[in-house]
């Protein structure tokens, strides 16, 4: 097999594995076939090489029109595609540096967004506590000086019960006194009943027995001194 012949079985081998998986198991092996026909011909009449070239790439065009409906050269659809997939890699490599290049955007923008959140909670919260703690320093002078005030409110409080308490005192201590006085005079009041009565007594006595033993009353003197 000349090598020109082997270049074009290998190009309806390659055509034929293209279009395997749209065609059914019978139409592949025609396609074989007429491949191997081909190659059998091209090697028999290698003076008519280019005839037979034209003879394959007409049943391939044939083949691949009458199985995929294509209506270009088989040729200009390689060139075509072989042009085609170099602007696909190219396109796809730039799609692939733009989506990285917006990945990595996106990722550095989240960090800024990240760090730029939690600067601002950490400042946010630094701030709440120094006003927090300013608060707190605030608060602390303002309740100690509640206290002493209530302190001294309270110590005011005594001092001004303590007089008050003590006048009580007194004027209880007074009326204890008036009551004792009360006392005694009851008792010196007692006392002159009791002599009064006594005395009284004595007369009665001295009265009765002038009276009803004629006793004189020189005789009841002793008797009415020593009472």
């Amino acid at each position: 097999m000349t090598p020109a012949a082997a270049a074009a079985a290998a190009a309806a081998a390659a055509a034929a594995a293209r279009i395997t998986p749209a065609l059914t198991a019978a139409q592949a092996a025609a396609a074989t076939q007429t491949a191997a026909a081909a190659a059998a011909a091209a090697t028999a009449n290698s003076s008519n090489n280019n005839n037979n070239k034209q003879q394959i790439h007409q049943q391939q065009q044939q083949q691949q029109q009458h199985h995929h409906h294509y209506h270009h050269h088989y040729h200009q659809q390689q060139h075509h595609q072989h042009q085609q997939h170099p602007q696909q890699q190219q396109q796809q490599q730039q799609q692939q540096q733009q989506q990285q290049h917006h990945h990595h955007h996106q990722h550095h923008h989240h960090q800024q967004q990240q760090q730029h959140h939690h600067q601002q909670q950490q400042q946010h919260h630094h701030q709440q506590h120094q006003q927090q703690q300013h608060h707190h320093h605030h608060q602390q002078p303002h309740h100690q000086q509640q206290q002493q005030h209530q302190h001294q409110h309270h110590q005011q409080q005594q001092q001004h019960q303590q007089p008050h308490h003590q006048q009580q005192q007194h004027h209880q201590q007074h009326q204890q006194q008036q009551q004792q006085q009360q006392q005694q005079q009851q008792q010196q009041q007692q006392q002159q009943q009791q002599q009064q009565t006594s005395g009284s007594f004595v007369l009665r006595a001295v009265l009765s027995g002038i009276i009803n033993w004629g006793i004189t009353p020189t005789a009841l003197l002793p008797l009415a001194s020593s009472s």
